[in-house]
């Protein structure tokens, strides 16, 4: 069998199947970035400093009031009762002051605490009404604990409610939660805004990134003027 020639296509084509294992190799690291949870994509906004949704941490199964408070009714009937991730990301490292004693008894809207950070405040109203039956001393020795564990550590008090239903009824919960609180980011950012117009109009570039994005934050760069305005509009504190 004069002029037949046997050729191995492996051969022929070893350098086109390297070609494509190659590629695959390379694209899927990509591939798992672009299918990676949200929590990853959210520390990836955080590293940037860049306060959006994604970075909020909302855990399921508590209240949320409309003061940037949350709490939780736990099976032994008593509440426990904290800061939410949103205020926290807005203000920043803070300190707590003018803390209530167990055995007091405190009524829905009053004082429980002030957040004080280089001589500004904002003033914690009660979420619920009831007896305090402990205090989180821990937070005053280290207040970072807030903004790293804000729905567990990171806790203010724990409270017997008086009327636990009656009190949490204007509350968010379950489902509702995540809209909300993008619905109150966005709320945050128009009045970020207006009140840099009105008070600071030179922070303004300091405050946003481009494309609108509010930086990390953002409260604490913002006169004592401003910190008044926000307590009137988010955390609705009454005497």
């Amino acid at each position: 069998m004069d002029g037949f020639s046997y050729t191995n296509i492996f051969d022929t084509k070893g350098i086109e199947y390297l070609i494509v294992i190659g590629f695959l190799v390379m694209i899927i690291p990509f591939w798992r970035a672009l299918n990676k949870p949200v929590k990853a994509k959210a520390r990836y906004k955080e590293a940037l400093g860049v306060l959006t949704p994604e970075v909020l941490r909302i855990p399921q199964g508590l209240h949320y009031c409309k003061s940037h408070l949350w709490t939780q009714l736990k099976k032994s009937g008593h509440a426990h009762v904290g800061l939410n991730d949103l205020l926290l990301h807005i203000t920043g490292e803070i300190e707590l002051m003018n803390f209530r004693n167990p055995g007091e008894r405190v009524q829905k809207g009053d004082l429980i605490a002030k957040i004080s950070q280089g001589g500004k405040e904002l003033k914690i109203p009660s979420p619920i009404s009831g007896e305090i039956t402990d205090v989180n001393h821990e937070i005053r020795k280290r207040p970072n604990i807030l903004n790293e564990d804000p729905y567990g550590k990171g806790w203010l008090y724990i409270i017997k409610p008086n009327d636990w239903n009656n009190d949490t009824h204007n509350c968010v919960t379950s489902d509702k939660v995540k809209e909300w609180s993008e619905s109150e980011l966005q709320r945050f950012k128009d009045f970020v805004a207006i009140a840099l117009q009105k008070h600071s109009p030179e922070s303004a570039m300091l405050l946003l990134q481009e494309g609108g994005e509010l930086i990390m934050y953002p409260l604490a760069g913002m006169p004592e003027e401003v910190w008044k305005e926000f307590q009137e509009s988010f955390l609705g504190y009454y005497e």
